[in-house]
């Protein structure tokens, strides 16, 4: 009940959007009768539990009474033993009632226990589970990076069978700017996932620096690859803190600089507590372009030797983009650099354009040379540049 809630308040804007508040008001109210259902089984078992076993526990006692009464009075062994006494009735009394009372309180706490029962259960679940992605006995710390990257006939599935990149081999040499550009679907983030390891290949390599990403460890890894991601993410902290988080150690000055480097400068000094402005969940507060602008920043400050930037720029305004670029001219400058760019702009800039199409790299150069072959590079440059050509 409370995830489907959850999940309802977190969607507001869709949820009315599409003016869809009966069917989520509905949607609540079966889920709500169904937890009620469940609660009001669940009570009327625990309800009946105790009563029962206090009657068990009292019949238990009628019967040592009775049995052991007649034994008395008839001056008779009962089943051979010897002849049982008043005091050994009271004290068979005694015994049944101890007996007795821990079963009853177990009883009165039989929903705890199944609560607890229940929530251990998802807890050690989740306790349990085996990440696919570990690091190999061997592997070593990753030395740092001069940014060498190389693709040496890499496949990739998500799902077994179904090869989301086939044979994809490129290299890039250190402080060069890669534009990865291609249809949805063609495997552009797979490309940039297999860089940090957030996936592993299933046929072929990726090395760095002729390292093996999957020899060294996850963290020494990542900890030299930045990362700003289409959908930023930012932590319900200040602002400082959010970009401080690519580098923890960094001073407040140097978290200042790296805003200033992302363009975010300016939008944070007119907030009303500037850098210590708390933001909401996930960033609330801010828009989408300025989120993103904070990550970007966050990214500048960690200061890494390999840049991944998967459309960085998608969410902002032609303004924006524009300082971002110039930015960017300098973020990108002495840095292996991963952009997956939907903008002219990035991709005229790069020193190696890698056309996708079906999980594969159909073409392959600068952007002039992909215009000139006249392929694939070109008929998505006239379908989706071109219109952006003139005021670049």
């Amino acid at each position: 009940m409370n995830a489907g809630l959850q999940e309802s308040i977190a969607g507001v804007r869709e949820v009315q959007a599409f003016n869809r508040e009966d069917e989520s008001i509905e949607q609540f109210r079966r889920t709500n009768a169904a937890n009620r259902d469940a609660n009001l089984r669940a009570a009327a078992f625990t309800s009946a539990l105790n009563p029962v076993l206090e009657a068990l526990g009292y019949v238990a006692i009628a019967i040592v009474v009775v049995v052991g009464s007649l034994s008395v009075l008839r001056n008779q062994p009962l089943f051979g033993t010897t002849i049982i006494s008043l005091g050994l009735i009271i004290a068979f009394v005694q015994f049944v009632q101890r007996f007795n009372q821990p079963i009853q309180q177990i009883a009165v706490l039989w929903t705890n226990v199944q609560s607890a029962i229940a929530g251990g259960e998802r807890i050690f679940g989740l306790l349990d589970v085996q990440p696919d992605l570990v690091d190999r006995p061997d592997a070593v710390t990753m030395p740092p990076m001069s940014g060498r990257v190389v693709f040496d006939h890499v496949s990739a599935e998500y799902t077994t069978g179904q090869p989301v990149l086939r044979d994809v081999s490129f290299g890039v040499e250190p402080g060069q700017t890669v534009a990865i550009v291609g249809p949805t679907g063609a495997g552009k983030t797979t490309i940039i996932n297999l860089i940090p390891r957030f996936y592993d290949v299933s046929a072929g390599t990726v090395t760095i620096d002729g390292h093996d990403v999957r020899g060294v460890t996850a963290a020494s890894l990542r900890a030299q690859i930045g990362i700003v991601l289409q959908d930023a993410f930012l932590f319900a902290d200040s602002l400082m803190n959010n970009i401080r988080y690519g580098r923890l150690t960094a001073t407040d000055d140097e978290v200042i600089a790296a805003a200033k480097l992302a363009s975010a400068h300016e939008f944070i000094e007119r907030l009303p507590q500037g850098y210590q402005t708390i933001l909401g969940e996930r960033g609330g507060g801010l828009s989408q372009g300025q989120r993103q602008l904070v990550a970007i920043a966050r990214a500048a400050l960690a200061n890494p030797r390999v840049l991944i930037l998967d459309e960085a720029t998608s969410s902002v305004d032609t303004r924006t983009e524009r300082l971002i670029q110039r930015a960017f001219d300098t973020l990108l400058h002495g840095r292996t650099s991963f952009v997956i760019a939907h903008r002219l702009s990035t991709i005229r800039n790069a020193d190696q354009v890698l056309m996708l199409q079906d999980g594969q790299i159909v073409e392959r150069g600068t952007h002039d040379e992909l215009l000139a072959q006249r392929g694939a590079y070109y008929a998505l440059y006239m379908s989706q540049f071109r219109g952006e050509a003139a005021p670049v």
